[in-house]
């Protein structure tokens, strides 16, 4: 054994502090190694519980049942007042005065404007003493006449000057008629120099400023609009009123009474207003035309609603809903549970041993929140609704939950810790996709 130049003492003192080394740098490797074994560990079995040994997902699904559904017709239209009067001036002039403030509501009979009536003030004089001429011209004729009277009869004087007589009187009486019609139609003049409210309403901005000349060509001075009632004008697109015809004929919608003579149907109608808000009042359909309107390819139709508090203003533009009609005897589905496939529109329904299935649908329409379903479904069957993330492989195992209709239709809560204003389905309907694509391929085999 060589001599290593350094004194036993210390060499057993430099001994023992590198196994004091060495020991501190074992434990601190094996401080890191424990944890990441037991992870090691934990994704181990874990990952042979989900080859085999993890139970089968839970997903929410409802139980489909035929039954008759709301149907609603939704069109763009815009609102008009159920009496909409033009103010024109009947006789020309000077306009001396507006009477009225723009904008307020007026009665019938509330003078609107004030038109020069001087011209007409003299007219009408001129008439009454033309008349009074004739009055007078009549009283001599009557007197010539009842003095010749029992002169013709004794033949003391001759036919002629009796018949003279006569005719003067006939004459006079209507040269009397004449001129009292002049008389009255200077006196209508006069009075329409004071232009007046013909209907209850609110009025419009006066179209002439005071001292303008009013002509027969331009005679217009504001306009009146009823608002109390209004009517919402829309249009029925050809293709609807044909379909809609086309389901009555066969039984499968049923629309509210009958047709009335004037084409309109007994819809409940409400309006959206462009908020988003719903109007408060309900309305009726009162009006469809016969014929189409070449210049948009619909039928003209119209609605009357109530609007006492005046929220609603000629000119708008809402969203016309017209409800009361049922499709009988349907399926639907809630619209979380269609995906959109590389085939078309597809749900997936849970087997009775609990297999899940994915299934094309053809649908018409949205009701509600829901898809009616036309084909590709039977009352009865399981449709999911959420858990596309745990399950969207065909033929895999799953526990069904049946949840109802109407809880369907409310969008599922979001999960603890998530976003705020997220909800938890938003992974869903990103991966929706894909599971559709694999769930459609799997249906075409």
């Amino acid at each position: 054994m060589h001599s290593t130049g350094i004194p036993s003492s210390r060499s057993s003192d430099l001994s023992a502090q590198i196994e004091q080394l060495f020991s501190r740098r074992s434990l601190r490797v094996l401080a890191v190694s424990l944890p990441l074994l037991a992870l090691a560990a934990c994704g181990k079995q874990g990952a042979q519980q989900g080859a085999g040994g993890m139970p089968p997902p839970e997903v929410n699904v409802v139980k489909l049942e035929s039954s008759d559904l709301a149907l609603d017709y939704e069109y763009v239209g815009q609102t008009a007042g159920s009496k909409e009067t033009e103010i024109r001036a009947r006789v020309p002039g000077i306009l001396e005065n507006r009477l009225y403030e723009e904008g307020a509501r007026v009665k019938a009979g509330t003078v609107l404007f004030q038109i020069d009536p001087s011209t007409y003030q003299t007219q009408l004089a001129s008439a009454e003493a033309a008349a009074a001429v004739s009055e007078a011209k009549l009283n001599q004729a009557k007197r010539e006449y009842a003095r010749l009277a029992p002169l013709a009869a004794e033949k003391a004087i001759s036919q002629k000057e009796f018949d003279d007589a006569k005719s003067n009187l006939e004459t006079a009486e209507a040269s009397l008629k004449q001129v009292r019609a002049q008389v009255n139609e200077a006196r209508l003049n006069l009075s329409y120099t004071k232009v007046v409210a013909p209907i209850d309403g609110v009025t419009g901005m006066a179209a002439k400023s005071n001292g303008s000349l009013v002509t027969a060509a331009d005679s217009l001075l504001t306009s009146i609009v009823q608002t109390d009632t209004l009517y919402v004008n829309f249009s029925i697109p050809e293709a609807d009123y044909l379909k809609v015809a086309k389901e009555v004929g066969s039984g499968k919608v049923a629309v509210p009474g009958k047709r009335a003579n004037n084409g309109s149907i007994g819809f409940d109608v409400k309006l959206k207003l462009a908020d988003g808000s719903m109007f408060p009042t309900t309305g009726k359909m009162n009006f469809v035309s016969e014929r189409i309107n070449t210049a948009n390819g619909g039928f003209d139709a119209r609605a009357q609603v109530a609007n006492p508090e005046g929220t609603l203003r000629p000119g708008q533009f809402v969203r016309v809903i017209l409800s009361g009609a049922k499709r009988t005897a349907a399926l639907a589905v809630p619209q979380r549970a269609v995906i959109d496939g590389p085939m078309g529109k597809m749900v997936f329904v849970v087997t009775p041993d609990n297999k899940l299935v994915p299934k094309p649908v053809e649908l018409d329409g949205w009701t509600h929140g829901q898809w009616i379903v036309t084909k590709g479904l039977q009352a009865g069957e399981q449709v999911m609704v959420d858990g596309v993330i745990k399950a969207h492989d065909p033929g895999m195992t799953v526990k069904p939950l049946v949840v109802s209709a109407q809880a369907a239709l409310n969008p599922p809560p979001a999960m603890p810790g998530a976003p705020a204003g997220k909800p938890a389905s938003a992974s869903a309907s990103a991966s929706a996709p894909a599971a559709a694509s694999a769930a459609s391929a799997s249906a075409a085999k």
